[in-house]
């Protein structure tokens, strides 16, 4: 689920929507963090296999391959910027390589300094 293929000093989060229109959010958030510079051309979207009944897949999630130098706050504060245009029926969990993640929502935005630590701490190896 988390491709170790990257280099070494990078890290790869997923991001996961939560909301009435994950699918179109999930797309609207992509457009939006492909904006900026730091993220551009490191974003893929990532479909969940099509079950017995349906049309096709599903988007499953959001991959985003970051490398060191700020680009834990570049994402956390363009999501955070995202976040406040969509209102607060909209939540996105930010997982590591590690399985550890962080839910964010309009209300979290409010403290965007925690919330960037917390995402840098996603981006960070475990400490045993």
């Amino acid at each position: 689920m988390y491709p170790q293929d990257h280099e070494a000093s990078e890290t790869e989060l997923t991001l996961a929507v939560q909301s009435a229109e994950p699918d179109r959010h999930m797309r609207s958030l992509r457009d939006w963090l492909s904006r900026e510079d730091g993220i551009r051309g490191r974003l893929r979207l990532v479909d969940r296999p099509a079950r017995v009944g349906e049309m096709g897949g599903v988007l499953e999630f959001l991959a985003v391959t970051l490398g060191s130098g700020g680009a834990g706050a570049l994402l956390v504060q363009s999501l955070s910027a995202w976040l406040g245009q969509r209102g607060t029926d909209v939540t996105v969990t930010v997982t590591g390589p590690d399985g550890r993640s962080v839910t964010i929502d309009v209300r979290r935005t409010q403290d965007p300094i925690a919330v960037v630590r917390e995402v840098e701490r996603l981006m960070a190896p475990p400490r045993d």
